[in-house]
């Protein structure tokens, strides 16, 4: 190490200012792509809906970050009855670009009533440091014995109404709902649990109102360090909202319900057509089968079929 070095030590502040600008040029990169993409997905979208069984022939080709997660019921659900699927990033132009509502199209199926399914993930961060996504769980009216969730999910909606009702500060104690549902999950345990019950996350219990004093206490800080002001690097309570947040997710019938927001949202959605043209390979199949107008007569009932399914052990 140079006699240079040791004299100007680099700080823990100037690591963490350089990180923050890192941050806002992939928060704008984000803010371009989805200004740039939006006339290319609506013409995607055009052209996928005259192609029989677009999204769950994506779906059929998902990588193990979503295939994982679906069990063999699921896949029947998605494989006959998913129409459309379209992620927007809501809050934009003026809000955070992370905040993403992920919304679900259904022709009529044997298992719930719903033809719409969307689920909504808001950006937030809270006083002590941490940021991520939150949301609320969906309702989805099941037919009478046809709830894949085995009653997870209207279970995990009742907790998280409980304890709203209780008030953020102090959400609600070992209520029969949560004794419930302890024992289920237990029961169905995490391998066992229905790719529908990703509708249930819920995730920290950040309200807007903590979401914008937390962004205004990080713009200080950012500020003051600009300013070579000393900052406090964790809030002095930190050691105890770590416990809450722990105890936050202890219902959580999907934990990892936001990362595989994130993947649907910048992998699979983005990417759907390197899927189906994945799907088409491995079925060997032609383009003609669903491109050709000229060919394919009205009536014709030689279009494009869905390949073998994918079989979990």
């Amino acid at each position: 190490m140079s006699a240079e070095q040791l004299d100007n030590p680099v700080s823990y502040h100037q690591l963490e200012e350089l990180e923050d600008e890192f941050e806002e040029v992939e928060l704008e990169l984000i803010r371009q792509q989805t200004k740039l993409t939006k006339d290319l997905l609506a013409k995607r979208e055009k052209l996928i809906s005259q192609i029989p069984n677009f999204w769950p022939l994506v779906f059929e080709q998902a990588p193990p970050d979503v295939d994982e997660y679906v069990q063999p019921s699921d896949a029947v659900v998605l494989a006959n009855s998913l129409v459309s699927l379209t992620v927007e990033r809501f809050e934009l132009p003026g809000g955070d670009p992370r905040s993403i509502a992920i919304r679900w199209e259904f022709s009529e199926n044997d298992y719930f009533e719903d033809k719409v399914l969307e689920k909504k993930f808001w950006w937030r961060r809270h006083r002590d440091g941490w940021a991520g996504l939150v949301s609320e769980p969906v309702t989805i009216n099941w037919k009478k014995g046809k709830d894949l969730t085995g009653g997870m999910l209207d279970l995990a909606k009742k907790v998280y109404e409980e304890d709203k009702a209780a008030g953020d500060a102090k959400p609600a104690g070992e209520t029969e709902a949560k004794k419930a549902l302890n024992t289920l999950m237990e029961k169905t345990g995490l391998n066992g649990v229905s790719f529908f019950c990703w509708f249930g996350f819920a995730g920290r219990k950040v309200s807007e109102e903590e979401n914008k004093e937390a962004i205004k206490l990080e713009q200080e800080k950012r500020k003051a360090l600009k300013e070579g002001k000393e900052v406090d690097v964790m809030d002095e309570d930190n050691e105890d909202e770590d416990d809450d947040e722990d105890d936050e997710y202890e219902y959580e019938i999907f934990p990892t319900a936001d990362d595989l927001a994130v993947f649907l949202a910048e992998d699979l959605y983005p990417g759907a057509i390197k899927y189906f043209l994945t799907a088409q390979e491995q079925d060997g199949m032609s383009d003609l089968n669903f491109e050709s107008d000229d060919e394919m007569e009205d009536g014709d009932e030689d279009k494009a079929k869905p390949p073998s399914k994918k079989r979990k052990a």
